[in-house]
């Protein structure tokens, strides 16, 4: 038999699916996949259940509704001050993955370099090599998550043609700082490169810090696509809906790439979506509230246990550290651990990097309910205190 596709085939199966499934095996309590355990605003369900029953339930338009272009264009500007044209630079995807997908596969040639901000979402370094891209990994670590500036500029060269950034950042919950944020828009102009931002957690950010968009630095109005979520803005994950602002000249490949891939997304979703985007400030500050006190909420529990709980500034995800716990050497042992002895399922940090990963701390999800949450903690205590007697 010929080989298939060298990219995918043998790919390890995804690190949230991989604990995903031992939870179930071990009827754990599901901390380490990053999805909510309620789902989104009921009047937004109920439009998409009506506009479902009403139809049209045939093909929609390939770039999305227009009533959801005209939405998102609405809301950059709302939020960022940025004027966009929802004809032309505004495109609906089924999901944010489809969104980077299309934008990788359209802007990216073979030998192009793409530089790449670890630890990384599991799908950019496949993606990027399907495209035939080679990626430059630039590393930030725990516990700062610090990006230094001249690994960041050695990244850089006469090939890259794109940095690919994910901010806010799973799984590291760090904001990047205007600062940091100017020097990639620098280097974007100096080396004429294109900036794929996946900012899908850009209304999940706490203590009254702002989201601020690449693509409004000087220079980077042109050269940058932005792509975000419906899935996390409303915790309708299922839904598969996210949506690229973009220059039209980048728009118009990244819309062909589209139009050969899923072609478009369920008009009835599509319609509810436009419809909550429009939501007023307090939907918006309540979201950030409501996670950000489940944050406080696990932060507290899990260091009383003795977790080295890192600084989370935005996203679902709280990192830390399980020194003298006598969990394990690293951290795939101590998840392991944790899911079969604890009843408990968090990921390994080391899973989002490539080579010499940092292996001393593991990743917990907050976007849930307060009893589960407390059931987690519990479940930690008393395994934890269960081994130290053991142990004693």
């Amino acid at each position: 038999m010929k080989p298939t596709n060298p990219v995918f085939t043998g790919i390890q199966t995804t690190v949230f699916e991989t604990m995903s499934r031992l939870a179930m095996a071990n009827n754990a309590i599901n901390l380490g996949q990053g999805f909510p355990d309620v789902d989104g605003p009921e009047d937004i369900r109920e439009i998409a259940a009506q506009a479902l029953i009403d139809g049209p339930n045939q093909y929609p338009p390939m770039l999305g509704l227009p009533e959801l272009r005209q939405a998102v264009a609405e809301a950059n500007e709302r939020f960022y001050g940025l004027k966009i044209d929802p004809q032309s630079e505004v495109l609906v995807t089924s999901g944010a993955t489809e969104a980077l997908s299309d934008c990788i596969m359209s802007l990216v040639s073979p030998g192009d370099e793409v530089v790449l901000i670890e630890p990384l979402y599991d799908c950019y370094l496949p993606l990027v090599e399907r495209a035939g891209g080679v990626p430059v990994r630039v590393r930030v670590t725990p516990p700062h998550w610090h990006l230094d500036d001249d690994a960041l500029a050695a990244a850089f060269s006469n090939k890259t043609k794109a940095v690919l950034i994910n901010n806010p950042m799973n799984p590291t919950a760090k904001v990047f700082s205007d600062a940091e944020l100017g020097r990639i828009a620098d280097l974007c102009r100096q080396y004429d490169a294109y900036a794929i931002c996946d900012e899908v957690y850009e209304h999940l950010v706490f203590d009254g810090r702002k989201h601020r968009p690449l693509m409004t630095f000087d220079g980077m109005r042109e050269r940058t696509v932005r792509i975000g979520s419906a899935g996390k803005t409303f915790s309708l994950t299922g839904w598969k809906v996210g949506y690229i602002t973009g220059p039209a000249a980048l728009l118009d490949p990244i819309a062909k790439a589209h139009q050969w891939t899923t072609f478009t997304t369920p008009p009835n979703l599509q319609k509810a979506v436009a419809y909550g985007i429009a939501k007023d400030d307090s939907y918006y500050d309540g979201l950030a509230g409501d996670l950000s006190r489940k944050r406080d909420r696990m932060a507290k529990g899990l260091e009383a246990l003795g977790f080295d709980v890192l600084p989370c500034a935005a996203t679902y995800f709280l990192t830390c550290g399980f020194s003298g716990l006598g969990l394990g050497v690293s951290d795939v042992e101590a998840c392991e651990t944790l899911v079969k002895h604890a009843g408990v399922a968090a990921v390994p940090v080391s899973a989002f990097y490539g080579s010499d990963a940092p292996t001393g701390f593991i990743r917990f999800c907050f976007c849930k309910q307060d009893t589960v949450i407390d059931e987690a903690l519990e479940r930690l205590d008393r395994f934890l205190t269960a081994a130290r007697a053991e142990s004693a």
